[in-house]
């Protein structure tokens, strides 16, 4: 039963896609392609690369949450830094390119020079995965000799067309961390400065989210994720995955700490709540529909090699 999987954006509440993950593969699904966004690029480029579940849920108990989002010199204009994060997936990922892979992957980000999307399927997996989780304004954008990236999540908050391109036939199965329209109301509130956990007492913290630059952060976070939200629905109505799961983890905020075990539990219960849907996917009559059914292109990303800056 092979499928591909597009991953889907929302900090933290990422954790979920291993939930997802690791119950498919308990019930005989094979993946065979993933395409992801944001957090969704980064547990993707980790699991495409063939290290092993156990290893990036331990790799994630292991996280100084303190530190993760620690700046480093060369980190471009943004709030947070990506030193810890970049320690950790080098771990990970150590030097491998995209051809190195066990599972064809790609991710998406947004080149604010041409202000289009762009696919990111060659070059340094690190440096795509970077580019693909850079949160504007909050986390660095990531430099190539063409292009200045920022998170793919503002134009493509769920990479389907993405998936679809490097599986063609094969169902596309789409995981979206945010709720329906119907529940978009009980959506937290992404308030970046109280709920990231940076190594500054609480109090100092809670003064700044009160200050006019802190609301105005406050404010920009919750216009994005609001703007993501509506992109996500619009681009799923055209896109049309074979089946979209959506994990419960609306009470998680973006940015602050959660249980892994919690989060790997919601997903997990996202596929066992879909499993009909899933099998008639990759069952004969689903092949045929796939067959015949037509799929509205949107206009082709830009695929960009990722050259350094010179």
């Amino acid at each position: 039963m092979e499928i591909a999987l597009a991953l889907g954006g929302g900090g933290i509440r990422g954790i979920a896609h291993l939930g997802v993950i690791q119950c498919l593969e308990n019930h005989g699904y094979k993946i065979r392609a993933i395409a992801g966004t944001s957090i969704g690029g980064l547990v993707g480029g980790v699991y495409a690369s063939g290290v092993k579940l156990p290893e990036i849920i331990k790799a994630l108990d292991n996280f100084n949450m303190s530190a993760l989002y620690r700046r480093r010199p060369e980190d471009g204009p943004s709030l947070l830094g990506h030193a810890n994060l970049v320690e950790i997936l080098s771990a990970l990922l150590g030097d491998r390119t995209f051809a190195d892979l066990d599972i064809p992957f790609g991710c998406t980000a947004v080149d604010l020079i041409s202000c289009k999307e762009v696919y990111l399927k060659e070059g340094p997996v690190l440096d795509a995965v970077l580019a693909t989780s850079a949160f504007p304004g909050v986390l660095p954008p990531r430099k190539t000799k063409d292009a200045l990236l920022v998170d793919g999540g503002i134009l493509d908050p769920v990479p389907v067309n993405l998936a679809r391109s490097l599986a063609p036939g094969l169902p596309v199965i789409a995981v979206i961390l945010q709720p329906s329209s119907e529940d978009w109301g009980k959506v937290q509130e992404a308030n970046i400065i109280d709920t990231t956990p940076l190594p500054i007492p609480s109090s100092i913290l809670h003064g700044f989210s009160h200050l006019r630059i802190g609301q105005a952060m406050r404010i920009f976070a919750q216009s994005i994720d609001i703007n993501s939200r509506m992109v996500a629905e619009l681009r799923l109505k055209i896109e049309r995955p074979e089946v979209i799961i959506r994990p419960d983890v609306v009470r998680f905020g973006m940015f602050e700490s959660v249980d892994t075990d919690i989060l790997m539990e919601i997903g997990k219960a996202a596929v066992m709540s879909r499993l009909d849907e899933l099998q008639r996917a990759v069952s004969w009559q689903g092949r045929i529909s796939r067959v015949l059914r037509r799929i509205t292109p949107i206009n082709a990303p830009i695929v960009l090699k990722q050259d350094p800056v010179p």
